[in-house]
């Protein structure tokens, strides 16, 4: 059904496409290109049944389709009672990363913006919840998030898009500027926390969770520049997990969508 809807959707088509020649220029070939694109759809058309047959999922069988790397980092970070964010991305089966965790009996809270089919923003929240994830939404107040980290939870945070409705600044990605949420360096700042970058990555019909050594983060005092440049660090880790397995991105999203006027 993904692949088909490659040929079906021509407009979300063209946008993967012309994405992709961005990020890869004189790297990959057109043929290459259309693969990834054709992949990038059967990936969400993958997920999408998975997804809907998340609900029989349980802490036994889920073992089955996902297996974890670096677990210990998780456990030792919440073993330090201080809790930390987990920096991920739209890449993957996203939902299955965070679900794992939940069915595992971990305390796993989401940070997730509301849905306009409000229909589908409550079942696909029913479900999460279903698999023990706590979900935040982004309007809620910042109290909330700061209250988890403060008890030694964790807060998930997917900031890997274009969205000019929250603070971000200009870093490079696949050698362009792209405008990226601050969100998750203002937090670390703010809160002394480590930040966690974990991906999902789908092999074969079954899926690995990668957990990556907190970032060291540069601390000089320069609040702006400190910013930036830990938002560079972060966003450098998910490029490289996109440029290994790049038809498991959404590319069908314009990730430089807002322009630097600077440039």
């Amino acid at each position: 059904m993904g692949e088909c809807a490659f040929f079906l959707v021509p407009a979300h088509r063209k946008s993967a496409i012309e994405n992709l020649k961005v990020a890869f220029k004189g790297e990959k070939t057109e043929a290459e290109i259309r693969a990834i694109a054709k992949g990038i759809f059967r990936n969400l058309g993958e997920n999408l049944f998975e997804i809907l047959s998340a609900s029989k999922l349980t802490p036994r069988n889920i073992d089955r389709h996902v297996r974890i790397r670096g677990l210990d980092i998780v456990d030792k970070a919440l073993s330090q009672k201080r809790g930390f964010i987990v920096l991920s991305a739209h890449f993957g089966n996203w939902e299955l990363l965070a679900g794992w965790f939940g069915l595992k009996k971990y305390p796993v809270n989401v940070l997730a913006r509301r849905l306009r089919y409000e229909k589908f923003d409550d079942w696909i929240n029913s479900l999460r919840r279903k698999m023990g994830v706590n979900v935040v939404m982004r309007d809620e107040s910042p109290r909330t998030i700061l209250k988890l980290l403060k008890d030694g939870q964790s807060i998930a945070i997917l900031a890997d898009q274009d969205i000019s409705s929250v603070e971000g600044v200009f870093v490079d990605f696949f050698g362009h500027p792209a405008y990226t949420p601050t969100a998750p360096v203002i937090l670390a700042l703010a809160t002394a926390v480590p930040i966690i970058p974990m991906f999902i990555v789908r092999e074969g019909n079954s899926h690995t969770i990668y957990v990556e050594e907190p970032l060291e983060l540069e601390i000089t005092g320069n609040k702006e520049n400190d910013i930036k440049v830990n938002t560079e660090k972060w966003s450098k880790v998910v490029e490289s997990y996109i440029r290994k397995y790049p038809s498991q991105w959404v590319w069908v999203h314009n990730r430089w969508k807002t322009k630097n006027e600077d440039n």
